[in-house]
């Protein structure tokens, strides 16, 4: 069937050594999957339900790493995130099969305008305004499981201006990486192209044009992205 507009190009994301890309299907977020930074968020830090959100694959900010400010906010903050690409999913998937589903893995940036944050969460609105904008997820390389096995601790790191933001371990994740694709795949069916960012270690703050982001996941991928 022809359409009536011309199709979006899909968004490809490069693979370590390879001259093919990943294609992103959907993007999902953990959100408060690290105990300090649910704490410094204001929330109980006990393993209660995960719970998830959306960014767009077309939010992935891909070949050019410089990240515009965007507009209607004042007060955007860095996240780093281990990203997980999946090559196979599901509906209700066991936790003991979960790791088969992964590709491979990187490293992101939610990108949050968290003034527009706040003001959804005192209305008790969705976030879709402060997560699900243009740009907002810097992505690094993916790199397949067969280079680096499956990840379960190594240091998760932000810089800005080269001074040290945000660190923890990947150990330190409430919900471990087969226990939120397990969660995940109860509430939506998977598929193979599905992006998954686990949550963020505390330190988040602010950016400004300027400022040079570097952040990485020791063992995985590094990410440099500048503000402008």
């Amino acid at each position: 069937m022809q359409t009536v507009i011309p199709l979006s190009p899909p968004v490809l994301l490069p693979i370590t050594g390879s001259l093919v890309g990943f294609p992103v299907r959907r993007v999902y977020c953990v959100g408060r999957n690290y105990a300090a930074h649910a704490i410094e968020m204001g929330h109980d830090p006990d393993r209660e339900p995960p719970f998830f959100f959306q960014k767009n694959p077309d939010n992935l900010l891909v070949a050019d790493k410089t990240f515009p400010y965007p507009p209607r906010t004042s007060d955007v903050h860095h996240e780093v995130e281990l990203v997980v690409a999946l090559r196979s999913g599901g509906a209700d998937i066991p936790v003991e099969q979960a790791l088969d589903c992964v590709y491979g893995y990187g490293v992101g940036i939610d990108f949050t305008r968290r003034d527009l944050q706040a003001e959804a969460k005192k209305a008790g609105k969705p976030w879709a305004a402060a997560k699900a904008f243009e740009h907002s997820a810097p992505v690094s390389e993916i790199v397949p499981v067969e280079a680096i096995g499956h990840p379960a601790n190594g240091n998760i790191w932000l810089k800005v201006n080269g001074e040290l933001r945000q660190q923890g371990d990947l150990d330190q994740m409430i919900w471990k990486i087969p226990e939120v694709i397990s969660e995940l795949s109860r509430l939506f069916t998977l598929a193979p192209g599905d992006i998954i960012m686990t949550g963020t270690p505390s330190g988040v703050g602010p950016v400004v044009p300027g400022d040079t982001v570097t952040c990485g996941v020791d063992g995985v991928a590094a990410l440099a992205v500048t503000v402008r």
